[in-house]
């Protein structure tokens, strides 16, 4: 048995063994500054270690943690971390003298495995770096060191990666905010922020948190969701997304609703696709992360505060600063206070088409929601003015729900229809109906009510033509 093994045996790793690459020649080694003077030099070949049986992971972990720390003992800093491929050749080279220099026995496969999980450590996210690059896993859960999950397909599983301790992964944590200007500590014990590719971050540390550190990072696909996979998914069918593509074309506004994870941001970023290219958008969200594809786009971004409690710029701050930067549309990731109140005076006020998402279970509870957080603005508005602007500035209600087998649906197309006395009226046009539950699978369609929304004259004024097979008139066309 090898030494790697009996020093991981009990440990239980099930990581995927990757083929080592040949170790550079000298002669082809990048120009990395004078290492003849190096501590390397003056190494001498020290006993192999023996192992402990008692505590093979400790074993393991002081190997790593020696190889690594005389890695970055030796590592030249005049190499700069944007040359990535030139890093990881020198942290390759030096790797290898260091394990010479150590008289440390491994096979090729544990050698490879060894500098993989050292050079994620140094140049990325430690042991988050292979759940990061696995395109299957759309969310990562650490709950404390020790216990890591992950969602593959809408279920969650334990993940067979660890952290050392607590503090490594505080370290982790402090690697991903940092480079935003933001922080955390037992002062500001919790934070959002995004990692390089757009996914979402969230971490809460000790006191208020029990468990030890906990970060949640919502991944974000390389590429961008399009209308067609939502389609194939069985989120939407192509009725569905000829109304939504007709109602963002003719500049309606649009709440997109559901629960935590159900699809929100995904199906915000689908409908922005339809926005004409010409047109100027303005983003406002808490954490970048929306991918528009449009040229013509001011992404905004609210700052929380500094170390002294001063400095910080709320949404209804930007919501307000976007009126003046001339927008088409003002899209809003997600509305949670008082921003929702000058949300709906943009959208009464000559900004059509705007967009945004919000927390709720139910189109109805969509309406609740947003007197509530218009209410939060700080102003003594009475209850019929704010229900008035409501059913005044908001078009349509786009519902989404996660259901119990894991997937994402659209479940109801809501016009909001006007005042009724002083309730604000509403219409599904379009509502899932499930049929059954099979082989863990929702059966189910998304159907339409039949009825023709009031806005359908603001579509066909924009020169839009949408078919009366959508509302179950004659056959269905195909988008």
């Amino acid at each position: 048995m090898s030494l790697m093994r009996r020093l991981e045996r009990g440990q239980g790793s099930d990581e995927e063994q990757q083929k080592p690459s040949q170790r550079p020649e000298p002669e082809n080694k990048p120009d990395t500054g004078d290492l003849a003077g190096s501590r390397l030099s003056n190494l001498r070949p020290r006993k192999p270690t023996t192992q402990n049986p008692q505590s093979p992971r400790g074993s393991y972990m002081e190997l790593k943690n020696r190889v690594q720390n005389q890695l970055l003992e030796e590592l030249d800093p005049s190499v700069g971390l944007g040359k990535i491929d030139e890093v990881r050749r020198t942290i390759q080279e030096l790797f290898e003298q260091i394990l010479l220099a150590e008289n440390t026995v491994l096979t090729r496969p544990e050698r490879q495995r060894l500098l993989d999980q050292i050079t994620d450590e140094i140049l990325g996210f430690g042991p988050l770096q292979p759940l990061l690059a696995d395109r299957s896993v759309t969310e990562i859960m650490v709950n404390g060191y020790d216990s890591v999950y992950v969602e593959k397909a809408g279920r969650l599983f334990k993940a067979p990666v660890k952290f050392e301790s607590n503090e490594h992964v505080m370290r982790i944590i402090d690697r991903i905010v940092a480079p935003l200007g933001r922080r955390v500590d037992e002062a500001s014990p919790y934070v959002d922020a995004r990692l390089p590719d757009g996914s979402r971050v969230n971490a809460v540390i000790p006191p208020i948190s029990l468990v030890g550190p906990v970060l949640t990072i919502r991944k974000f696909a390389a590429d961008p969701i399009t209308v067609e996979q939502l389609i194939e998914f069985g989120t939407l069918n192509h009725e569905s997304v000829m109304l939504l593509k007709a109602c963002v074309e003719a500049n309606l506004n649009i709440v997109i609703s559901g629960g935590t994870g159900s699809g929100k941001t995904t199906l915000l970023n689908v409908l922005s696709s339809f926005i004409p290219s010409d047109q100027r958008i303005v983003t406002i969200e808490n954490a970048a992360e929306l991918q528009l594809r449009q040229e013509h786009v001011v992404t905004l971004e609210t700052r929380p505060q500094n170390i002294e409690g001063k400095g910080e710029i709320n949404a209804q701050q930007l919501v307000v600063n976007a009126l003046r930067m001339r927008p088409d549309r003002i899209i809003v990731g997600e509305i949670r206070a008082g921003e929702a109140l000058d949300m709906l005076q943009a959208m009464n006020t000559g900004h059509e088409g705007s967009m945004t998402t919000a927390h709720a279970n139910s189109p109805r509870d969509v309406i609740s929601r947003i007197e509530t957080m218009t209410l939060m603005a700080g102003y003594d508005l009475p209850i019929r003015a704010i229900r008035e602007q409501v059913a005044s500035a908001i078009d349509l209600i786009v519902h989404v729900d996660r259901q119990r087998d894991g997937t994402r649906k659209v479940v109801n197309l809501t016009e909001v229809i006007g005042m009724e006395g002083d309730i604000i009226t509403l219409t599904d046009l379009f509502s899932y109906e499930q049929t059954g539950f099979e082989d863990g699978k929702v059966i189910g369609s998304l159907r339409s009510s039949g009825l023709r929304p009031n806005f359908l004259d603001r579509v066909e004024a924009a020169g839009i033509h949408i078919p009366p097979s959508i509302w179950g008139v004659g056959q269905r066309s195909r988008f």
